[in-house]
């Protein structure tokens, strides 16, 4: 005869395993508003070399900044090189850092292969920092994808592969920046593209989001054996050119703008340099050296939830499945065919 556990019973057994699961979680000294610089504080990254996209501005900016501060060598991808060349002249002259700028449209399978193509000599850190969000209209790639799964997973995936063997040589980093959004939708592999289904630019967004932590969650089961590891993270609340395509009446409601068209910020959001942290963390830090396959968000690794409903932080536990990871791998390598 099976004897079926009580409902008390299954409830203590949880909550024992997510006492083990919270012991077992990496955890830094470092709190929420913590900024990038206090987070890389005495590190040292001479001969290093970092690839950040989209660094010209907000939380890529500051990244580069703390990287380069620390002595690496920093190569910005950049949809306008020029001003993203202008953005960090005076900071580069007048702190002898090594900051370049290269033209790259996450967005544009042409512009990723010069970008590659291009590329010299091995890479310690790749940070995929680049990103769109809520486009209005529905809106496709070359490739047939939607824009934002294309621009926000699609072409760092194939950085990401394009990047392997300079990553390898050097037992380099991914780190991939995500969203607490992405606890709004699985991805949907039977639509992922809205051709069947109404388009919705949030859960779009959502979708690619999820799609970021699942690719780090590939990288970090396909490529440990060349030592490359690879984590993905929430960045926090911050006010950036993300939120380009949001018009007033949504940035109302969202409480994020008043009456007379001011930005609200509250009080849990963060700086562009606290923004930055938990990135330069996973890049750089020797403290999370040997991390891989994590989700990270205020400098710590995240909690694994069963469902992101009505939650603000955590890690959805479909966002880190290994099964999804492949299916995606898969899709994605075909759609780069």
């Amino acid at each position: 005869m099976r004897v079926e556990p009580s409902k008390g019973a299954g409830t203590m057994a949880e909550e024992e395993q997510g006492s083990v699961d919270a012991m077992n979680r990496v955890t830094t000294p470092f709190g929420p508003k913590a900024t990038a610089d206090e987070v890389l504080d005495g590190v040292d990254l001479g001969n290093k070399t970092f690839v950040v996209t989209g660094g010209a501005s907000g939380i890529g900016r500051e990244t580069v900044l703390a990287l380069a501060r620390r002595g690496a060598r920093v190569v910005v991808g950049a949809r306008n090189p020029d001003a993203a060349t202008a953005a960090f002249s005076t900071d580069v002259s007048e702190h002898d850092m090594d900051v370049s700028v290269r033209q790259l449209d996450v967005s544009d399978p042409a512009s990723i292969n010069r970008f590659i193509e291009g590329w010299q000599g091995s890479l310690d850190a790749f940070v995929a920092n680049a990103g769109i969000m809520a486009l209005p209209a529905r809106e496709l790639d070359v490739h047939g994808w939607e824009l934002q799964l294309a621009t926000n997973y699609l072409g760092h995936f194939a950085l990401a592969r394009g990047f392997r063997p300079a990553l390898a040589s050097s037992g380099g980093r991914v780190v991939v920046l995500s969203s607490t959004a992405h606890l709004r939708a699985a991805f949907d592999f039977t639509d992922p593209q809205y051709r069947d289904r109404p388009y919705d630019r949030w859960n779009a967004y959502s979708q690619s989001k999820t799609a970021d932590v699942l690719l780090a969650a590939g990288i970090a089961s396909r490529w440990s054996d060349d030592g490359i590891s690879a984590n993905a993270l929430m960045p926090g609340w911050i006010t950036t050119n993300l939120q380009r395509h949001l018009d007033e009446g949504t940035l109302r409601a969202m409480g994020a703008m008043d009456e007379s068209g001011n930005r609200i910020e509250q009080s849990f959001f963060k700086s562009p340099a606290q923004g930055a942290a938990t990135s330069v963390l996973l890049a750089a830090s020797p403290l999370v050296a040997d991390v891989t396959g994590k989700y990270f968000e205020d400098n710590q690794e995240s909690e694994v939830v069963e469902s992101g409903e009505g939650r603000s932080t955590g890690v959805a536990r479909y966002a880190v499945d290994p099964d999804n990871a492949e299916r995606l791998w898969e899709l994605g390598s075909r759609a780069l065919m």
